[in-house]
């Protein structure tokens, strides 16, 4: 219950920030995100450019872990996982709050979490990601705090990033459980590195492996076949 209210109370704080006390929205926004949408880039601070393909990398790495989780949850967790490539954190600290703890995997994966569970995924994860970021520390930095101190949009992407960073542990010791992975100092490896501690543990981890439904014990199972007989008379 002490997890479900703090991420909420995060949730809410993070809006509450992010619309009321952030810095105020500037009239080239909508023009600057639809620029780095489709690739208009110049002009961009290069720092600016790499946060914001760096924001759509993260939602892949939950996604990589959401898929799976939520196939334990009463809460489907592909809406929350779909409308993070959008909002990042924002749509993700809901489902946190949500969530049970979920140390098992049952069923067969279908051809979506086979490709999430890869190790080729976030391997191609961490190229781009590293490509990102040395691309991002070529640019001006004296610009980006500008930036983040006068615009909204870099001021809460930039936040929302470090959150995201923050967040993934929540995740990851109910992923390594299910994977048979009990390694502590592994955990803190990944959960203090961030971005490329998660991206390394995707392309490390072990596969996920379904659990086939326990078989019911015989007595029970004589029981059941008694009552569908019954229910046939």
């Amino acid at each position: 219950m002490f997890r479900k209210i703090a991420f909420g109370l995060i949730w809410l704080g993070f809006l509450t920030y992010a619309f009321i006390f952030a810095p105020p929205d500037q009239p080239d926004t909508f023009e600057l995100i639809k620029n780095l949408s489709v690739g208009q880039w110049q002009g961009i601070n290069p720092i600016v450019i790499a946060l914001f393909n760096l924001m759509g990398i993260w939602p892949v790495i939950y996604s990589a872990v959401l898929f799976i989780d939520g196939r334990g949850q009463k809460i489907p967790a592909w809406p929350f996982a779909t409308a993070s490539f959008a909002v990042g954190a924002f749509a993700l600290l809901p489902y946190l709050a949500l969530r049970e703890p979920n140390l098992e995997f049952s069923g067969n994966k279908n051809l979506w979490l086979k490709l999430l569970d890869s190790r080729i995924t976030g391997f191609i994860l961490t190229i781009g990601a590293a490509i990102l970021v040395a691309s991002g520390l070529q640019g001006d930095w004296g610009n980006f705090v500008q930036q983040w101190q006068t615009s909204r949009f870099i001021h809460v992407m930039s936040l929302d990033f470090c959150l995201l960073s923050l967040l993934f542990p929540a995740l990851l010791g109910d992923d390594m459980a299910r994977r048979g992975m009990k390694n502590q100092p592994l955990f803190w490896l990944i959960a203090l590195i961030p971005l490329f501690g998660p991206l390394i543990y995707l392309t490390v981890r072990s596969p996920q492996v379904g659990r086939s439904p326990s078989p019911l014990p015989e007595a029970d199972a004589e029981t059941v076949s008694n009552q569908q007989q019954s229910a046939s008379n």
